[in-house]
């Protein structure tokens, strides 16, 4: 059997839905665009995690953008620094970081080289791998398993060790289109923060049982 990073209708099989067509990895030019647009964008798109011979894919649900120099919520408003470098660099890589002593959260980045920007995925609706995702994620009920930005990480298995990954490429973490669907987007602030809350940068399905309490 092929390895699920050379064979994307892999990922159609794995999520279990009948589509006519396999799920293409989003390419470089997806993400090198202005960055609420592309989280916008992600919406209803797959989140794929390879580990082993598990392969874990979610439907992304909620997520936030956040830009630069004109973005006082941003990683990198007072410019870059080793720990925002990713944001800095080739767009559709993985900018993860670990936050309050806790949890790592994953981000996708965004613009061209040398233009900050990032999207943070916040949420996800477990599609395959269910069972691995609960063996992550012991005692947990189904509908807590991703719902925010710490718990997808830990579902899946995401932590610093795939910092700086390009997510364009087959690999260990990958985010695929999806069949087009009708779904109403709903916008607010981001979650826990105390500057920039003017900007309706937070997107998230409308509906969705899989979407973070805020």
């Amino acid at each position: 059997m092929k390895s699920a990073l050379n064979n994307p209708s892999i990922v159609r099989a794995a999520s279990g839905s009948a589509q006519k067509r396999p799920l293409r990895i989003l390419r470089r030019g997806f993400y090198s665009r202005e960055t609420v647009q592309v989280a916008r964008e992600l919406l209803g798109k797959h989140l794929v995690r390879v580990k082993g011979n598990s392969t874990m894919t979610g439907r992304i649900v909620e997520v936030e953008a956040y830009r630069g120099s004109d973005d006082p919520a941003s990683h990198a408003f007072r410019g870059r620094t080793p720990r925002n470098a990713p944001m800095f660099g080739e767009p559709g890589h993985a900018y993860i970081y670990f936050t309050y002593g806790n949890h790592y959260c994953l981000n996708v980045t965004t613009r061209e080289s040398g233009t900050p920007g990032a999207v943070l995925i916040r949420a996800i609706e477990p599609l395959s791998g269910l069972s691995t995702m609960k063996r992550l994620r012991p005692n947990v009920p189904e509908l807590a398993l991703s719902n925010g930005p710490g718990k997808l990480t830990k579902a899946l298995s995401i932590d610093r060790t795939l910092n700086e990954i390009d997510m364009t490429q087959p690999g260990p973490l990958f985010i695929v289109g999806a069949d087009e669907e009708r779904f109403k987007i709903a916008r607010s602030t981001r979650v826990g923060i105390t500057a920039g809350t003017d900007r309706l940068w937070r997107f998230y399905i409308s509906g969705s049982q899989y979407v973070s309490k805020k």
